[in-house]
């Protein structure tokens, strides 16, 4: 599992954003949130800026370039 699929689910249980809630905040399925967490599918430069606004984390640390 990638670095990303690991934070994003670790960050959504932390945050008590069920995946609906956070496909609802995002404006996708909650299918593509569950091929994120289980890393299936990637999502691209806009979608990763707009998952950092939303759960308050850097993309830096959603991609795990850094621990902070």
């Amino acid at each position: 599992m990638s670095k990303f699929a690991e934070r994003l689910k670790e960050i959504r249980v932390e945050k008590g954003l069920s995946r609906q809630e956070l496909a609802s905040k995002m404006f996708v399925s909650v299918r593509l949130v569950s091929y994120w967490e289980n890393g299936q599918r990637e999502c691209d430069f806009d979608t990763l800026i707009k998952l950092s606004n939303i759960l308050g984390e850097s993309i830096d640390y959603l991609l795990g370039r850094t621990d902070l």
